[in-house]
This record gives C-alpha cells, sequence and structure tokens, in this order.
C-alpha cells in the first residue's frame, strides 16, 4: 500500500479493526518512510450484480446511491448513519445470497421497506412515497393504514 503523502511503497499495519458487522476490516497503517500515518478499508470484493430497473435499464448496483435515498428518508429521525449502513449489509447479504447476477430494483425496494418499517415508521413512509411512487393522499392513506396494522399486530403478540 502506497503512503498517500510521499508515495512511498512500503508501509506497516499499526492497528486492525472489524466494523460493519465484520463485512470489512478498517486499518491504521503508517509510511516506514515519511511517519504519515492514514486509514484503509479492506472488504470482500463480489460480484457486481445489476440492477433491472422498472423500465427494463439495466445499471451496476450502487450502494452509495441506496445509502444516499436512505439517509434522505430518514433525515430529522432518530435513525444513525450505523444503523443504515446496517440495513444496506443486511439487503446486500440477502442479494448475494440468492445467487443471481441480476436484481429487479422492485425486489431491492421491498427488502429496504420490510427493514424501514422496523426502524422508524416515519423514514419508511418517506422512502415508500418515493419508492412506490404514490400519486395521491389515498397512496399515503393506504400505507399508513398498513403501518396501523403491523402496530396493532406486534402489540398483540406482546
Amino acid at each position: 500500500m502506497k503512503c498517500n503523502e510521499c508515495q512511498h511503497d512500503d508501509t506497516k499495519v499499526i492497528e486492525s479493526r472489524d466494523v460493519a458487522d465484520g463485512e470489512a476490516v478498517r486499518r491504521r497503517r503508517m509510511c516506514t518512510q515519511c511517519g504519515h500515518r492514514f486509514t484503509t478499508y479492506e472488504r470482500i470484493e463480489r460480484p457486481q450484480l445489476v440492477i433491472v430497473k422498472n423500465n427494463g435499464v439495466r445499471e451496476l448496483y450502487n450502494r452509495q446511491k441506496l445509502l444516499a435515498g436512505l439517509l434522505r428518508a430518514s433525515e430529522k429521525t432518530s435513525l444513525t448513519n450505523v444503523q443504515l449502513e446496517r440495513l444496506v449489509t443486511e439487503v446486500e447479504r440477502e442479494l448475494y445470497a440468492c445467487g443471481e447476477a441480476e436484481v429487479r430494483s422492485a425486489r431491492i425496494g421491498e427488502l429496504v421497506m420490510e427493514r424501514l418499517a422496523l426502524l422508524n415508521e416515519v423514514a419508511y413512509v418517506r422512502f415508500a412515497s418515493v419508492y412506490r411512487r404514490f400519486k395521491d393522499i389515498a397512496g399515503f392513506e393506504r400505507e399508513l393504514s398498513q403501518i396501523k396494522q403491523r402496530r396493532v399486530a406486534a402489540a398483540v403478540k406482546e
């Protein structure tokens, strides 16, 4: 690993730790020539997933794009970046576990909404409104009634 300060190609690892629930390794490195310290992240390289959008267009899966959508949906809620990162990691695990090279965007949306509904109802409704493209207030009302039904069902189980 080259030093990003002096470009010397001999660095040593001073510390390593698992991050993202064991999905990545964070390494603190130090250049043996100039002493500069920097951080690198190591993640398993998986085959690229191709996302098939509703209109048939195909594009490479982009973790940052999904995370950005979740961040927008969860603005001014109690959700943390760590919770959102964990949600994306769970969705990715499930996508890779199915073993398919192509995944419909609808599948990703459903996986995200299942998890988001359990974390924060406001973020869930915001995400669903963009994902499901509500055309009118009736769409929101249907979604809210489903949330209420889930809440009642959960209360009965307790």
